[in-house]
């Protein structure tokens, strides 16, 4: 099981982002999601490699950061992108 700190660190590794992680797996007790182990996060990302893209294109830089634990170790991501100015 993935943590917050693991999450975050990847995050920071992957974008050279300034990275906030939430675990907020607790609001979802007896979600299917749940049941199966994945847990459900909330983050707020700030890269300079955003810039000039749109929020979509943000947002599969941060999956593909992610992309072997998704539906697995992470249920659901809820995403929060800026750029660096």
């Amino acid at each position: 099981m993935i943590t917050v700190e693991q999450l975050q660190s990847r995050l920071q590794n992957a974008l050279n982002a300034q990275v906030k992680v939430t675990d907020d797996s607790h609001r979802h007790v007896g979600h299917a999601g749940a049941k199966s182990g994945g847990k459900h996060f909330s983050v707020t990302v700030i890269s300079a490699k955003f810039e000039g893209l749109p929020t979509l294109a943000q947002h599969r830089l941060v999956y593909d950061a992610l992309s072997d634990w998704m539906n697995k170790e992470i249920h659901a991501l809820a995403i929060t992108t800026k750029t660096s100015k």
